[in-house]
């Protein structure tokens, strides 16, 4: 894939804690260019770190000011169990809803919504004022802004942003600045 871009410079965005050294390994085998990884966690992470790129800064400075965003933001992504398990002390039976945080489990249970709106209490703090909802291809878009309605009347001191995220496996991503 870096072969295939036509630029000198590439920014990579793992937005997978699994895959950050893969990046690393990559853009180490990369002739020609000049490869930096952004060590993203999470989608979140990564569009946090896009919208501070600042491109009169240089590569270096772009690198420790995304870098140093990024770790504003916490993320919850809503999603299903494959198997039944116990995470984090929570047991889980297969098809439930659970929510995973930047450190381990948030909430699990029945209801998409209750488990995204149970991982929203668990996230937010006095320091959180923009969230931000993506819903993903199994979620329609009505249902989304039910949800965002229900955040809003819990949480009216903080500014809640719904957005397509389109993303397959996960109902909802969710981030916290």
């Amino acid at each position: 894939a870096i072969d295939q871009v036509n630029a000198d410079e590439i920014f990579i965005f793992p937005n997978n804690k699994n895959i950050i050294l893969a990046a690393q390994q990559a853009a180490g085998l990369a002739e020609g260019k000049k490869i930096t990884v952004v060590p993203s966690k999470t989608v979140p992470q990564g569009i946090t770190a896009l919208i501070n790129f600042m491109p009169d800064l240089s590569t270096e400075d772009n690198l420790e000011n995304m870098t140093a965003e990024m770790g504003k933001v916490k993320t919850g992504q809503v999603t299903y169990a494959v198997r039944k398990t116990n995470i984090d002390g929570m047991d889980i039976e297969e098809g439930d809803i659970m929510a995973i945080g930047d450190h381990g489990m948030l909430a699990a249970g029945k209801s998409v919504d209750r488990v995204a709106l149970d991982a929203l209490k668990c996230m937010l703090d006095d320091d959180c004022e923009l969230v931000t909802v993506y819903y993903g291809s199994d979620v329609g878009e009505n249902a989304a802004k039910a949800l965002v309605s229900q955040a809003e009347q819990m949480y009216p001191d903080k500014e809640i942003e719904l957005q397509y995220g389109g993303q397959p496996i996960y109902y909802y991503m969710i981030s916290a600045e």
